[in-house]
């Protein structure tokens, strides 16, 4: 019958640790019980990953490089005790138990489809596409799932068409695990690039203001797109359309403009400033202007064209 409380029996240490312990109480050898495999890590590979029954104090003690990611290490008992009398001389043992050698490998796990996506993902979003959008990815096709390191991995590109990410690509990567290479790969993708942007919920015509058109905010791919606005304020008087846009088209930079405050055909006046002379004419505006823009005028007698600097709807400033 065991008459040991419940909460104290998990705390008994092995039987076999206790009698390494004991026999190095009582001045005997250690006798160590050889694994028969063991799986490390690029940390190294250490006592308590070989023996089973290594000492508390000094468990985890170093003894070599970890293998590299597809290689293995055989090591016997007496190589292990030639890296023991190196780093801790007092654990060198004669007295062993279980198998002759130890193979040792690297520590793996399946990478598939979901995980290079994630990975090739964040990479192309982090360093292409940046702020452009949510980047997505599709693989044309089905990725075949490999083994690697059970470590933290970093995906570089290192070969992406001249445009960068684009509707349909193959994308060239390596995998590391710290500063081990793992290989190479190349995927076939398809992309789409997701961002809010201005869409016109109703045909808009040129010369719209903008206060008054149809424009509603939607979620579209901008891959292919240039420009798609994003930023606009509908409610900012002095903002026309530039262009005539479609139902369900997306707004671009190119799709708004300040409303002119001098239109083409129109009479204003041109202001010239000789030094202390100030001179005055009618002038035919031959282009649309906003203030402080350069724009084409006719003198109204003469028909000399020139350009003056747009003042206000009434003003083009000329300077000699």
């Amino acid at each position: 019958m065991n008459f040991l409380p419940p909460q104290t029996r998990p705390l008994l240490p092995s039987l076999s640790l206790v009698a390494a312990l004991s026999a190095s109480l009582a001045g005997e050898p250690l006798t160590w019980q050889l694994r028969p495999a063991a799986q490390v890590d690029s940390t190294g590979i250490h006592l308590d990953q070989l023996i089973a029954n290594a000492p508390l104090e000094q468990a985890h003690l170093r003894l070599a490089s970890a293998p590299g990611p597809d290689q293995s290490l055989t090591f016997t008992r007496a190589q292990i005790n030639a890296l023991l009398e190196k780093t801790a001389p007092d654990l060198a043992s004669t007295n062993w138990s279980g198998v002759a050698q130890v193979k040792i490998t690297r520590r793996t796990r399946p990478l598939d489809e979901a995980g290079i996506k994630s990975l090739l993902t964040d990479t192309l979003q982090k360093d292409f596409v940046k702020e452009k959008g949510e980047l997505e990815l599709r693989f044309t096709r089905a990725w075949s799932t490999v083994a690697v390191v059970d470590e933290s991995l970093t995906l570089r590109v290192i070969d992406l068409p001249s445009l960068g990410v684009t509707p349909s690509c193959i994308v060239r990567f390596e995998l590391k695990a710290g500063d081990e290479l793992l290989g190479t790969w190349q995927a076939t993708v398809t992309a789409k690039v997701w961002r809010d942007v201005w869409v016109a919920g109703s045909s808009i015509k040129r010369g719209q203001p903008v206060l008054d058109a149809d424009l509603v905010k939607e979620r579209r791919d901008v891959l292919a797109l240039r420009d798609a606005l994003g930023v606009l304020e509908t409610d900012k008087p002095g903002l026309e359309i530039a262009e005539n846009v479609p139902a369900g088209g997306v707004l671009t930079s190119r799709s708004i403009k300040q409303t002119p405050v001098v239109r083409r055909g129109r009479i204003a006046d041109a202001v010239i400033r000789d030094g202390a002379l100030l001179l005055s004419m009618k002038v035919e505006v031959l282009e649309d202007g906003v203030p402080g823009q350069m724009v084409r005028v006719r003198n109204q007698k003469t028909k000399r064209e020139f350009r003056g600097m747009v003042q206000n709807e009434e003003t083009i400033h000329v300077s000699l």
